[in-house]
């Protein structure tokens, strides 16, 4: 199958990134090459290190960025302080993070990232791992209650969580459409019609799989702190979980002062890092919208550094 990703939000990141020809650049997330393609592009004397923990991507990423001033690395992006350093980068003018699936991880249906093909149960974005099969073999309901409530705001998350415990012990859920079968049986009609009912389940999984959340949190501080003066973190999620950590990471470097109001003096010393362009964030034009309805939950922030 070949590697197609729409690259979303793509000229509204470029402009936000401010794009320098002698600068250094990192796209912590690959993929398909859209973004880091058009980054590099722009660049004359500088330098893009295009980062993907997916093989896949990294080979695709590899192929498309020929020729132009781009290195591509086979890394989460939450080594990129390390992997940056071990190339003799240690500030960089712009950082572009697109997280969550791609459109070629949830096409490709043996990656089992999709609730609508028949696949083993994998989702593991860098192919190495605990899968998800293994998580739903072996969590308490407990733990899949907590999962399935947290990372998919999952209204039924105990009575799935029962359910996933119960029909694995008749038999292994090694696949995508018996997870989403027994998910489907496992809600009320009325839940069924709100969008596919395996939809949030398996949105959950794969944030528990890949560590996503945990991931995004301690990445933040680094890439914040890589960039040189002017410097440009820019921020694409998908979901309101990731928005959120990033809206308030975001908040803490563009804050100052933290002293209580009733002190006439600041005493703290404590001033911005960074300022915000768009502090409501970008969202995707209505055409952009119509022509790929996985951009439709999109966001993208950005920080500029002080």
């Amino acid at each position: 199958m070949e590697f197609k990703h729409y690259s979303v939000l793509l000229n509204e990141t470029i402009n936000e990134l401010n794009i320098k020809p002698d600068g250094i650049y990192v796209d912590g997330t690959a993929g398909g090459a859209g973004h880091s393609r058009e980054i590099a592009s722009r660049l004359e004397n500088g330098m893009l290190y295009a980062l993907d923990q997916d093989p896949d991507a990294v080979a695709v990423a590899t192929e498309r960025l020929k020729g132009l001033p781009a290195k591509v690395i086979k890394s989460n992006f939450v080594q990129m302080k390390n992997v940056l350093n071990n190339q003799g980068v240690y500030k960089v003018d712009g950082i572009l993070l697109d997280l969550g699936v791609s459109s070629y991880q949830l096409d490709q249906g043996e990656r089992g990232f999709s609730y609508h093909k028949d696949a083993p149960l994998d989702m593991r974005m860098s192919k190495e791992g605990v899968s998800a099969a293994d998580l739903v073999a072996s969590a308490s309901i407990e733990e899949l209650t907590r999962i399935f409530r947290d990372y998919g705001e999952e209204r039924f998350a105990f009575k799935i969580a029962n359910a996933i415990v119960r029909e694995r012990e008749k038999a292994p859920i090694a696949t995508t459409l018996q997870l989403a079968e027994i998910i489907a049986n496992s809600v009320p009609a009325a839940a069924r019609r709100d969008g596919h009912p395996a939809r949030r389940c398996f949105q959950a999984l794969r944030i528990a799989v890949n560590s996503e959340l945990d991931v995004l949190m301690n990445v933040l501080d680094d890439a914040f702190d890589l960039l040189n003066k002017d410097g440009v973190l820019a921020i694409i999620t998908f979901h309101s979980l990731e928005d959120r950590i990033v809206k308030h990471k975001f908040k803490e470097f563009c804050t100052g002062c933290t002293c209580p109001p009733d002190i006439p003096v600041c005493v703290c010393g404590k001033k911005p890092r960074g300022v915000m362009n768009n502090r409501k964030g970008i969202d995707p034009s209505k055409r952009e919208i119509e022509e790929n309805q996985r951009s439709r939950s999109a966001k993208l922030r950005t920080v500029i550094k002080l």
